[in-house]
């Protein structure tokens, strides 16, 4: 049985404006992970991916602390169910 899963996160503080999308699709590729990530209208970022369960615990710790200029006040994740819908990893507008 597969251990892949799928994950919508949303990640509020300051996140726009400070490469945040690009740090974050960097960071998912890197971990081999795929999906997207976007700008919301209320100032969060949000972003659906999938891949490994560990794999996506350890991105979602990457997300507090690895943007030096982002400031993360807090991470929402909601688990779903893994679709393999992605191929790669891509920054939405």
């Amino acid at each position: 049985m597969s251990s892949d899963v799928r994950a919508f996160i949303r990640v509020e503080g300051i996140v726009q404006g400070v490469g945040y999308r690009f740090f974050v699709q960097r960071t998912g590729r890197r971990m081999g992970l795929t999906g997207w990530v976007r700008n919301t209208p209320d100032g969060a970022v949000e972003m659906t991916v999938e891949g490994p369960h560990g794999i996506i615990e350890s991105f979602r710790k990457e997300l507090c602390t690895g943007n030096p200029w982002a400031s993360v006040r807090d991470v929402n994740i909601r688990w779903e169910r893994y679709c393999g819908e992605f191929n790669g990893f891509d920054i939405r507008v």
